[in-house]
């Protein structure tokens, strides 16, 4: 299978539609209908169902869609990881960072990434959910990741950082925004907008709720903290976050204590296999000793985060 006969499927995949993909492509739609009847023959099967009303993925063609957005993506990031490299970088560490982690860790470590490896390229993707970026450690599409345990990989490494708190984001005009102090059970028959039934903070979430004898409504899902608290903003429902996220201001939003609320660990990983000078440098940059802790199944004390961070602001609003 030819790059060229990859990028023309996804293209058709994506727009569903031969003339539009073919827009897209600066190309004649003939010619694309040729080049995906080729790469249709080529691996046996059809990939699309084609009517004159619409084009739609076939069970082989949604396999093709999934793994070959991944396949692409990764022969993109190697080329460009290979002109970085070409420039005068010292090596390419591709990092993954959870909700708000991206917004609360980022910076520190980068700064500290300028400070100690100077000419490191490194390559950030952020907002990502646990299991996605397990699966890409195990894969190799990431080289570090920081993430929300529990893990289960015995290929992995895992160190901790530090707990947050789930506290509750209220809209300012919310009944029980005039509260300090709540519980999960004042919560039971609220609307919540929250992260997709994947996440980490969502399980436990959800744990702590069935202890309380409810199961959550929830609204609407969306892996980004910041569109969360938006939804939030809007009135949509009420959240429950990790109480980092009250580093983004909302005008219309307030942060409430929820008494017996569960907490959230973060942790940095990296795969155990993994002995490249580049990356064991890097994992010191968040004062863990790789290769001491290993996969741990719960949080040890006494493990530091990247740098001191900011303390808590004691107003809630």
């Amino acid at each position: 299978m030819e790059t060229r006969h990859l990028r023309y499927f996804l293209a058709v995949a994506e727009e569903k539609h031969f003339g539009r993909a073919a827009l897209r492509l600066h190309m004649a739609r003939p010619p694309l209908s040729h080049q995906i009847k080729q790469l249709e023959e080529q691996v046996g099967t059809p990939l699309f169902e084609r009517t004159t009303r619409k084009v739609e993925l076939t069970p082989a063609g949604e396999l093709l869609f999934e793994r070959g957005r991944r396949i692409l993506q990764d022969l993109e990031d190697l080329e460009s990881d290979i002109v970085q490299v070409g420039e005068g970088a010292s090596g390419v560490l591709r990092l993954g960072l959870s909700g708000s982690a991206t917004y609360r860790l980022l910076p520190s470590l980068v700064q500290r990434v300028q400070r100690e490896l100077a000419g490191l390229k490194l390559t950030v993707r952020g907002e990502m959910l646990t299991p996605q970026m397990v699966a890409d450690l195990e894969e190799g599409r990431l080289d570090i990741a920081v993430l929300r345990p529990p893990v289960h990989s015995p290929d992995l490494g895992l160190a901790y950082l530090e707990q947050d708190r789930l506290v509750a984001a209220l809209h300012a005009t919310h009944p029980l925004a005039s509260r300090e102090q709540l519980s999960l059970a004042d919560l039971a028959d609220e609307a919540f907008v929250g992260y997709p039934a994947e996440s980490v903070v969502t399980r436990i979430f959800h744990e702590a709720c069935r202890r309380q004898g409810f199961s959550p409504r929830i609204v609407q899902e969306t892996r980004e903290t910041s569109t969360l608290l938006s939804l939030v903003a809007a009135g949509m429902g009420i959240a429950l976050v990790p109480i980092t996220s009250r580093m983004f201001t909302f005008q219309d939003i307030v942060f409430r204590h929820v008494n017996d609320a569960p907490a959230v660990d973060l942790a940095v990983a990296w795969r155990l296999s993994d002995k490249a000078p580049l990356v064991q440098r890097f994992l010191t940059l968040f004062d863990t000793v790789p290769g001491h802790l290993g996969t741990m199944p719960s949080r040890p004390a006494g493990v530091a985060a990247i740098s001191k961070l900011p303390e808590e602001p004691t107003d809630e609003n």
